[in-house]
């Protein structure tokens, strides 16, 4: 048996020398081999883009859907089989921007799932355009004069939407970011991790020497408990802050549906009553 078996061998990984996922493919991969997962029963779920593409290279159940869809479809996953890890993970660009309805949404519903979204302020898959959470002045060749919007900021969208559990971490920092990414998997409900990265090919202002510069850990008496708090911390924009911003039990999405308050089963081990179903079914035709 592998040392770790969500280790995928033999993989032709389409990342460029130095990119960061290659940190989050590994830590990932960790948190989950030394949290004991079973990888018959975790999914990872993603949409499109360069960090898209890390369910293709572990050993898991996984799926790839459309564009900024990863969220809905991994809360109907964990809805369908309540026994399932589920971890939605993406770009910036495909959580944030094509995917930002969603994200809000789905802070809403709180489901047990864990949500890793790769921040390297930038679009890397399209060469290099700006990104929600791209900084103002950033030059781009779709934005050669600089970005002038302000970035995005979804730590503080999601206290601000009461997300049961709030999170930023730098790939740079291995051990703190294992850490913070088991206590997401770990987490009953909707955890989000913002994981910054650098992107070495479009990205050459937020390095790796950057975010070891313009980063720092919460204090120590931070209480991630105070909503007040950690929105506060959230919002400081130099130098951003690092570790849990705030922790919150809450209800979850999918063990609050009336599908389960008589049946625990799984859909699947569930019998299809096909004439009831040919009656719905009817009354649209």
């Amino acid at each position: 048996m592998k040392a770790n078996p969500f280790v995928r061998e033999g993989c032709d990984i389409a990342w460029c020398p130095g990119c960061g996922n290659y940190g989050i493919l590994k830590l990932v991969s960790e948190a989950m081999s030394e949290l004991k997962l079973d990888p018959q029963q975790t999914v990872m779920v993603s949409g499109i883009g360069q960090a898209a593409k890390i369910p293709q290279y572990l050993q898991t159940h996984f799926f790839n859907g459309l564009h900024g869809r990863a969220l809905p479809a991994a809360t109907a996953i964990k809805a369908s089989n309540r026994a399932l890890t589920v971890i939605a993970e993406s770009g910036d660009g495909d959580m944030y921007g094509e995917g930002g309805n969603h994200f809000i949404h789905c802070i809403r519903r709180n489901p047990d799932l864990t949500n890793i979204v790769h921040n390297n302020m930038v679009y890397g898959l399209t060469k290099g355009q700006a990104s929600p959470t791209s900084q103002r002045g950033f030059a781009t060749p779709l934005q050669p004069a600089g970005v002038i919007l302000e970035p995005f900021n979804p730590l503080a969208v999601a206290i601000s939407l009461d997300a049961s559990f709030v999170a930023r971490a730098f790939i740079g920092h291995k051990e703190q970011t294992l850490d913070i990414l088991q206590q997401a998997i770990r987490h009953p409900g909707y955890a989000l991790v913002d994981l910054l990265q650098p992107c070495v090919t479009f990205n050459k202002l937020n390095t790796y020497q950057w975010f070891e510069s313009h980063t720092r850990y919460l204090d120590p008496d931070h209480d991630p408990g105070d909503r007040t708090q950690a929105f506060a911390r959230a919002i400081e924009e130099d130098p951003l802050r690092l570790g849990v911003f705030y922790r919150k039990e809450k209800p979850v999405f999918e063990e609050q549906l009336d599908g389960y308050k008589t049946d625990k089963r799984p859909l699947y081990q569930r019998q299809v009553d096909l004439a009831e179903l040919g009656k719905l079914v009817g009354e649209f035709t």
